[in-house]
């Protein structure tokens, strides 16, 4: 039987990309296509659509389709895309997976239900309902901050096992719980969530391993340039441009990978305004970063050589 882990050619660096919004609110899809052909040219390895740093909580239905409609038709082919569908059922994340297939998507990323805290039984009945009717495959998302929920290592094992899953985003903040899960389960599905640190350098060189599904791509090529050198060998130059991934976590995010300075979205919109690339601002209830919150995230944009 052949690995589930060929089945796809998703691995280095793959951002979440942050939804722009015109000054009315709506959906800025000329920015859109501009931001999407940015993250293209600095060499992004692939694209999350849709997913929390995209505002998906935020988005109605009908506008969850029409960015993955937008995005397809202008990146299909040219990078793996996979579309945000976390939902509150299987109908719903089913139905949306059968839109991002039509707009020529490559796979869905999926948390468990939010706000429901379902049991690990009714959690792997939700994958495997899921996952039985998606015409794409799955990666699924442990990500305890934003759902109220940490999937144990037993869980995911099961739902690896099914056979529409084909990768794992472990997103815990912990780094022995990312161990774990890589070496139990990297035989059998990719594993994301590498730290782009002395850890995760330590861990690629020596086993090898997928990738890291960060937030935003903000750094532009330096991101992908941490997976790019390492596969070159060029430890030193991996490790110069992973230092400036890890400035930004440690210095906009807690421990717990929530916001320092306001929601997720709202720092890294606040950076890309830095950087002169503004993708509007964020959606209630979420709100803008403040100015004392921008001068520090311009601060480590500075330091980190991109001001």
């Amino acid at each position: 039987m052949t690995s589930k882990r060929s089945r796809t050619d998703w691995r280095g660096y793959i951002p979440a990309m942050l939804t722009p919004f015109a000054a009315d609110g709506a959906l800025d899809l000329p920015t859109l296509a501009r931001h999407l052909e940015w993250l293209h040219g600095e060499g992004m390895h692939g694209l999350v659509i849709g997913g929390t740093t995209g505002e998906w909580t935020s988005l109605s239905p009908v506008e969850r389709r029409q960015l993955f409609t937008a995005v397809g038709a202008q990146m299909k082919g040219r990078l793996p895309l996979l579309a945000g569908c976390t939902s509150y059922t299987p109908d719903e994340a089913v139905a949306l997976a059968e839109h991002a297939a039509a707009a020529s998507f490559d796979g869905i990323l999926l948390t468990p239900p939010p706000y429901l805290k379902p049991t690990e039984e009714e959690i792997f009945r939700f994958y495997e309902a899921v996952a039985a009717r998606s015409p794409l495959p799955l990666c699924v998302y442990n990500w305890p901050p934003g759902t109220g929920i940490d999937m144990s290592l037993e869980l995911l094992t099961r739902i690896a096992a099914i056979d529409n899953v084909a990768a794992i985003k472990q997103s815990t903040g912990v780094l022995s719980r990312f161990v774990a899960t890589f070496f139990a389960l990297r035989e059998q599905v990719r594993v994301f969530g590498f730290s782009m640190d002395e850890h995760g350098l330590t861990l690629l060189r020596v086993h090898d391993g997928d990738g890291t599904m960060g937030a935003g791509g903000v750094l532009g090529r330096d991101q992908p340039d941490f997976y790019n050198n390492l596969w070159r060998g060029d430890i030193d130059a991996a490790r110069a441009c992973g230092a400036k991934d890890r400035l930004i976590l440690d210095l906009w995010y807690t421990p717990d990978l929530v916001g320092r300075f306001g929601s997720g979205p709202a720092a890294l919109k606040a950076g890309f305004a830095a950087l002169g690339m503004s993708l509007g601002g964020v959606r209630a209830p979420l709100i803008d970063v403040d100015d004392a919150g921008r001068q520090r995230i311009a601060e480590t944009l500075r330091a980190v050589g991109k001001l």
